[in-house]
């Protein structure tokens, strides 16, 4: 048997389709991984664990889709809205914009409590911040809906619009306190309509248009002064552009100093470009700077979907790629100059298209391909490569919503239609293309079973609950009407002679607790009551006529936009989708900084989350938006055991108390960070390695800046690397270690070799490389 030792020296290939399992011919196989979940691949080549989410605030309407657009005046004044069904929310500085302070003077306790603000100005369903209250201080932080309101009184409503109880729970108002309006302003858009809205923003003005409303224009003069009007375009352009219904743009972008429209329902190859540095004024002529209308000639109908301004204004239509360009390559465009050609043939889908650098990344038809647009000055043609050749399982499902964030790694984010986060890292120039899937902490829906018939349930049915990191229990009936339960059987169905209103499902491997319970007729509910692991319960019944299952699925991540910052890096924006205490919540979050410093009491790795910091305690408070979820913490920079948010009284809700006392708390919803590698390959003296016999030795692990990481031959065999040394404190965090980890590898003979690595505690991993040493069978 042959000794061998191999190296996985970077990974900027990303995550790499089954369908490459063999390819070992192709030198991204090398650079490649099997899967790569919750890691971004940097541009040097390491895979990090990607930062957690820090919650900002709950949409307007959780019931309904909402999306966020990004509206950059400098790196000083850039704010994300939240566009709704029929108004907008503003968000600047990581928090949301309200108007000024409203004093308060007095709440009583009462059902429902009243607030006494003098000349307050409120309106019914207006939604209000308060805080600084002094005595009662449970709704201090805390977000309202206005009813019932008066010229100097209102009453509280929870955000869902019930009603706020205060005579019983809450203590005695005593004095101060502001209230502060949550600030927005009334759109025309309906929730359905609200995903193809598409958007051009010069300085302190945005154009909105779809296809089945008029354009809007939006102006901000002042953080809490935005206006949205219809502009009144002049001019008498034909075919007619935004007069009637059918007549409206579905496509906008500013080139070369005019503002340009395309794609109306009569129109829909069309595009308007107004007069040369007068962006309403569509006054046509043959003049330099004057108006022009053109339409793309094809043989068949190409809507436009999207307008992408480079060195050409590049026009995606349903049926190829345009590109609109002056017949003199260095002219700026003119009425008397200007020339459409057909580049490629791929077709576009209704997504608005980014760019990147030189290139513009856009979706194809199917929402399935993302390709690489760009100029090649050997053919002197734009070419649009396949970014998902090497990746297609990624994108199975299809992409709805890009946003491009530039620093600190250059990084594509995709939003799925199953609710993952993908990532693309792109950096061409040093041949760093590599995708990235991110599932978010939480779960959205509920694990349930529906039991159609107690009696006929027959001896040995079972229920198998499944985590995807691999782990699974099994539990089987007893008989109906059979004697008393047998609890090593694990489950015992409700019976027509059984009153019990809960059950225990008690994992047999000591993985977790499932507590059932009974919330309806006939419908048991699966909950997890000690959370290890961040994956979704799925169930499978052997009787599928009698015990109905339903699954939980992920946190659905249904928006994304990114903005610039004074910092070194751009933020990443989202709205997440999850099931919160049985209720369904959207909560605008955004991805926390890579570069978090040295030390790991500053680093974020909860979802969904929020940072005490303050004086030493064991009483957290203001999660108000995790209330009975099971969080994990990050406590003065070590791991703390997973804690539950305490839900329902005011007096408690929202809270929880720490096993010790911390001076700084990351606190929010668990997710694992996965690298899973490509089969091992290498050649010896008898070639391939691939299909033989082997068995992985050790392993040295070369990680930068990490702490707390596994490793092993499968999800269900980790072994934690040691990282505290005999000589460290133990009443201390674990420093960063950055340098070589070697470890005895768990593995028997295989064909496959794979090597998993995975971090489970909210702690940081960057890994640089993998060096496994392996035994050959060359027999």
């Amino acid at each position: 048997m042959a000794r061998q030792t191999v190296a996985f020296s970077n990974f900027t290939a990303g995550e790499l389709s089954p369908r490459l399992d063999g390819r070992t011919d192709l030198s991204k196989y090398f650079n490649g991984v099997k899967t790569l979940e919750n890691m971004v691949v940097h541009p040097h080549g390491a895979a990090t664990r990607r930062p957690g989410t820090k919650f900002v605030h709950e949409v307007k309407t959780s019931s309904a889709q909402t999306r966020l657009i990004p509206f950059e005046f400098s790196t000083t004044q850039t704010y994300v809205l939240e566009l709704g069904n029929a108004y907008i929310r503003f968000f600047k500085d990581s928090g949301i914009i309200t108007e000024g302070d409203k004093t308060i003077t007095a709440i009583t306790k009462a059902d429902p409590a009243v607030v006494t603000s003098s000349s307050h100005g409120y309106s019914n369903g207006d939604f209000v911040i308060i805080s600084s209250v002094v005595g009662m201080v449970q709704v201090n932080g805390r977000t309202f809906k206005v009813a019932n309101k008066t010229t100097n009184t209102f009453e509280l409503q929870d955000v869902d619009g019930n009603n706020v109880d205060s005579s019983a729970d809450y203590q005695t108002y005593t004095s101060g306190g502001v209230a502060n309006k949550i600030y927005q302003i009334t759109s025309p858009y309906a929730t359905a309509d609200i995903p193809t809205v598409k958007f051009a923003q010069s300085a302190d003005t945005m154009y909105l248009v779809h296809p089945s409303y008029a354009i809007r224009k939006l102006t901000r003069s002042a953080h809490t002064s935005w206006t949205i009007s219809t502009p009144s375009l002049s001019g008498s352009p034909s075919p007619v552009l935004n007069t009637t219904t059918d007549k409206y743009p579905s496509a906008v972008t500013f080139f070369e100093q005019r503002l340009v429209f395309a794609g109306s329902n009569d129109n829909p190859q069309t595009l308007w470009f107004s007069i040369s540095g007068s962006l309403e004024d569509f006054t046509t002529g043959t003049g330099d700077t004057d108006a022009m209308v053109y339409t793309i000639a094809s043989n068949k109908v190409n809507a436009i979907r999207y307008l992408s301004a480079q060195r050409s204004l590049i026009v995606g239509t349903v049926g190829g790629e345009f590109v609109v360009s002056a017949s003199g390559t260095t002219s700026p465009i003119t009425p008397t100059n200007v020339q459409i050609q057909k580049q490629s043939s791929h077709g576009s889908a209704n997504v608005d298209a980014v760019q990147i650098a030189n290139v513009t990344m856009f979706l194809q038809r199917a929402k399935r391909k993302l390709r690489e647009l760009s100029y090649n000055l050997n053919i002197d043609q734009y070419q649009a490569q396949d970014m998902t050749l090497l990746a297609e399982h990624v994108t199975e499902g299809g992409i709805t919503e890009m946003a491009y964030q530039q620093e600190p790694d250059s990084v594509l984010w995709c939003v799925r239609s199953d609710g993952y986060l993908l990532g693309f890292t792109y950096a061409r120039s040093e041949e760093v293309v590599g995708w990235h899937r991110h599932k978010l902490g939480g779960v959205f829906g509920e694990a349930t079973i529906t039991v159609s018939d107690y009696g006929n349930i027959a001896t040995g049915t079972t229920l198998k609950i499944t985590k995807s990191d691999g782990t699974s229990v099994t539990f089987t009936s007893e008989a109906s009407g059979g004697t008393a339960p047998d609890e090593t059987l694990g489950f015992r169905p409700n019976e027509s002679n059984d009153t019990t209103a809960d059950n225990i499902f008690t994992a047999v491997n000591a993985h977790a607790d499932f507590t059932v319970a009974n919330p309806a007729a006939a419908v048991v509910t699966i909950k997890e009551t000690s959370k290890i692991g961040a994956d979704p319960i799925k169930i499978t019944s052997s009787d599928t006529t009698r015990l109905t299952t339903d699954d939980e699925g992920i946190a659905v991540v249904e928006s994304v936009a990114t903005i610039p910052t004074d910092s070194n890096e751009d933020e990443l924006w989202m709205i997440v989708k999850r099931t919160i205490n049985g209720t369904t919540r959207r909560y605008v979050e955004y991805l926390n900084l890579f570069d978090y410093g040295t030390d790991q009491k500053d680093g974020f790795f909860v979802d969904s989350g929020l940072t005490y910091s303050g004086t030493s305690t064991t009483a957290i408070t203001g999660l108000e938006h995790l209330e009975g979820e099971s969080v994990t913490i990050l406590a003065n920079g070590a791991t703390h055991p997973v804690k539950s948010v305490a839900s329902g009284a005011i007096m408690t809700g929202g809270s929880l108390t720490l096993d010790r006392s911390a001076t700084k708390a990351q606190i929010g919803l668990p997710y694992d960070s996965v690298l899973q590698t490509m089969r091992i390959e290498n050649k010896g003296d008898e070639g391939t390695s691939q299909s033989r016999t082997k068995r992985i030795n050790e392993i040295t692990l070369r990680v930068h800046e990490s702490v707390g990481v596994e490793v092993g031959s499968s999800l269900t065999n980790m072994e934690r690397i040691p990282f505290r040394s005999s000589a460290a404190s133990m009443d201390t965090a674990v420093p960063l270690f950055t340098g070589d980890k070697q470890v005895e590898f768990r593995d028997d003979f295989n064909t496959d070799g794979h090597i998993y690595v995975r971090q489970t505690q909210p702690l940081p991993l960057t890994l640089i490389s993998i060096y496994p040493r392996i035994t050959v069978n060359d027999g």
